[in-house]
Parts: structure tokens; C-alpha cells; sequence
């Protein structure tokens, strides 16, 4: 499976971006899509996922209420809509897929895309 993250900038604090990110390859493979996080000097850090079968989503409690995922099925494709940004929500922003045993924990994830850079400036 490969993943292709697109969406990432510079936005000001209280601004709006969208992350996609789009899957190719054996993609069967996927149940969940998820975003993850990792900032300067800090550990990655689960954000949301979503299942492909039935459109659940988990959410980190930092982001609850700012940020939404969904899926397009069809199309192999996650969104993270992410409102009132916060300088804290400065991060590399990572999607991954895989079948996870325990929701928005890195190692549970089996396919990684590179990274899109969220910048949210004070």
C-alpha cells in the first residue's frame, strides 16, 4: 500500500486547512485511515482514523470538536478538515492504514505515507 498526504501549510491561528491523503496499491489491506502528528522534538502522536467499512472515527482529545475525518471509499481517499488551528497543532502530520487492535497507537498501523507540514503561526 502507498500513501500519498497533500494539504499541509502555513495557516494562521484560528485558520482552516484539509489534509488528504489517498491510498494506492493493495488497498484491500486497509480497515482504518488515520492521521497522526509528530512535532519538533516530540513523540508521534495518534490525531484520528476512521474505519473504511462503516465510517466510525476516533478522535485524539486535543483535537475533538476542532478536527473531522472521513472517507471516500471509492475514491481510497482520508480527509482531516482541521479548524480553529492552534499554534500547538504545529506538526509534521503523518497518514497511515492498517487493521489497529488499539485505535491511534503508532505501532498498531501497518502503512505510512511521508508527511505533510502543518504550520499554524501565533
Amino acid at each position: 500500500v502507498q500513501l500519498q498526504a497533500s494539504g499541509g501549510g502555513l495557516v494562521q491561528r484560528g485558520g482552516s486547512l484539509k489534509l488528504s491523503c489517498t491510498a494506492s496499491g493493495s488497498v484491500f489491506r486497509i480497515n482504518y485511515m488515520g492521521w497522526f502528528r509528530q512535532a519538533t522534538g516530540k513523540a508521534r502522536e495518534g490525531v484520528a482514523h476512521i474505519s473504511t467499512s462503516d465510517g466510525r472515527a476516533l478522535y485524539a482529545n486535543s483535537v475533538k470538536g476542532r478536527f473531522t475525518i472521513s472517507v471516500d471509499v471509492a475514491k481510497n481517499t482520508a480527509h482531516l478538515e482541521m479548524n480553529s488551528l492552534k499554534a500547538e497543532d504545529t506538526a509534521v502530520y503523518y497518514c497511515a492504514v492498517g487493521w489497529p487492535s488499539i485505535p491511534l497507537i503508532e505501532s498498531e498501523y501497518d502503512y505510512w505515507g511521508s508527511g505533510t507540514q502543518v504550520t499554524v503561526s501565533s
